[in-house]
């Protein structure tokens, strides 16, 4: 028995695949992009060019 062509059912799900697989590289990268806002205090393009700043807690 040879292999036949994809089933309607499987095209189906490989569209829902690739949708739920796009949401979630979204979803990492909005996170991602949140925590690089909050651990360089927002100031994002500094901390690409290396400049360092110390913060007191005062």
């Amino acid at each position: 028995m040879s292999i036949s062509k994809q089933h309607d059912l499987h095209k189906r799900r490989f569209g829902r695949n690739v949708g739920v697989g796009l949401l979630l590289v979204a979803f990492i990268v909005i996170v991602f992009g949140m925590t690089m806002v909050k651990v360089t205090g927002g100031d994002i393009s500094g901390a690409l060019q290396g400049d360092r700043e110390v913060q007191n807690g005062g």
